[in-house]
């Protein structure tokens, strides 16, 4: 179990930092870093921006990658490009092939489609790509004539899928010291989480003394670690607060509805550990369900019936529910009835029901025994005996057992008749017969034996 929790701790905390490195790319709050690469020519200025690189897109996909000129970083002379490209596409007109003028007195090449230039190969592009400015100028064209012709559906799910994993990997890299930073401030936030749940526990086990207090404290102090924990990382993360506060605030309503259940089992969880009618190991009845308390946890509470069956209660229910607890007192009422024959005395037959009660071991002596006649039955004064024993269930039952036992037996001894229903019948239109005679004879004796 122990080795199960750390790995389920474990993964919790990496889902965590996926969903922080996820949100930062959503907000869209993350600062450039420049990226720190040795230039293969040291005549090659680094741009301004820290982009080497920059896609040339057509219908919102790459198509290739441009560098960075002398006069234009990698970003601008995109953004020129794809102006144009975008311009060519949009007109009515259909695209003519996209073909290559050289001029080997400059050293480079243009790309051209519809008597308009897209863009201008240069010298400097060549050797980025390690070819010669004509291979690559036709390499190029060769590549945007493809893309001008509407793709088949699966190239253009790669081209997505490409650009939108080599965004995420640039992010990553982007934010690396701020997921670091947040990487760290959680395992510290896991480590103090759990000391304090430790101390809490300890704390509360020496001033509350009832288990279900001393788990709600501990849980409230590792939750209200992790809530500080999180802000704090979040923060690391370069996260604005005013803002994130206002998007929650705008979702909280969407998350209430959607999430009512799940939010009204865990207030009820903490309403009932807190008010707690019932602990741990309590015997008690919920709605159709009894047997003992086993678990209360922040969402559900367990109960083990009686025949073995373990039953998960949602708390929402539980509090909405009637509680019986049988064993909230240490000590219970349990009572058994006996009918006793017209003819005896039924004061000698109260004193010797008493004096066989008290010999039960299970019998609370401290709690008083009573004795009442609870009906006059047609063929039997009926008495009902009351006693007081443990509440326990197997205790409850076992002794009720036992006192219903030596009760009988007591009786008997001292010759009181415990009699069955007696019927009679009579007939009053013509004298019984002699074989009706013999039935009713036989009826009374048959029901003597089945009583």
């Amino acid at each position: 179990m122990g080795k199960r929790k750390q790995v389920i701790t474990r993964l919790r905390i990496i889902a965590f930092v996926a969903c922080l490195i996820l949100l930062r790319s959503y907000i869209g709050l993350a600062q450039d870093i420049p990226l720190v690469e040795t230039p293969v020519e040291p005549l090659v200025e680094v741009p301004v921006d820290g982009v080497f690189f920059a896609d040339i897109l057509v219908r919102g996909r790459p198509i290739f990658q441009v560098g960075s000129l002398a006069e234009l970083n990698a970003t601008q002379r995109a953004q020129i490009i794809n102006r144009r490209i975008a311009s060519v596409i949009a007109r009515s007109q259909p695209l003519e092939t996209v073909t290559v003028q050289t001029s080997p007195q400059r050293s480079i090449a243009t790309l051209q489609v519809n008597n308009r230039v897209l863009m201008t190969v240069t010298q400097q592009d060549a050797e980025d790509f390690g070819t010669s400015v004509e291979e690559l100028a036709q390499q190029w064209a060769n590549e945007l004539n493809q893309a001008f012709d509407q793709p088949p559906l699966a190239v253009d799910v790669v081209q997505r899928v490409n650009i939108t994993m080599r965004e995420l990997i640039r992010d990553i890299i982007d934010n690396l010291p701020s997921i670091i930073g947040s990487l760290i401030v959680v395992a510290l936030t896991w480590a103090i989480a759990r000391g304090v749940r430790q101390i809490a526990y300890a704390w509360a086990q020496r001033t509350e003394g009832d288990r279900s207090t001393e788990i709600l404290i501990a849980r409230l102090g590792y939750g209200g670690v992790w809530v500080i924990g999180s802000v704090v990382a979040l923060g690391v993360l370069g996260l604005d607060f005013t803002a994130l506060l206002g998007t929650l605030g705008l979702t909280t309503v969407a998350i209430g509805f959607s999430l009512r259940d799940i939010l009204s089992n865990y207030i009820s969880g903490v309403i009932l550990l807190a008010a707690r009618p019932f602990r741990l190991g309590d015997q008690v009845v919920i709605k159709e369900f009894e047997g003992t308390i086993t678990q209360i946890q922040l969402r559900a509470t367990t109960i083990q019936t009686y025949d073995g069956r373990m039953v998960y209660v949602p708390n929402q229910e539980v509090f909405q529910a009637s509680i019986t607890n049988n064993t909230a007192s240490p000590v219970r009422r349990s009572s058994v009835i006996v009918g006793i024959d017209y003819a005896a005395d039924i004061n000698t037959a109260k004193q010797i029901i008493r004096d066989a009660v008290l010999t039960i071991e299970g019998v609370e002596v401290t709690q008083p025994l009573e004795i009442l006649i609870r009906e006059l039955a047609p063929s039997t004064v009926n008495l009902e005996i009351r006693f007081w024993v443990n509440s326990r269930r197997m205790a409850f039952l076992e002794a009720t057992s036992q006192v219903a036992q030596v009760i009988k037996e007591s009786l008997m001894n001292a010759g009181i008749e415990l009699p069955t229903d007696i019927y009679t019948l009579e007939f009053r239109n013509s004298p019984p017969t002699s074989r009706q005679v013999q039935q009713q004879a036989k009826v009374v004796e048959n029901n003597g034996q089945g009583e």
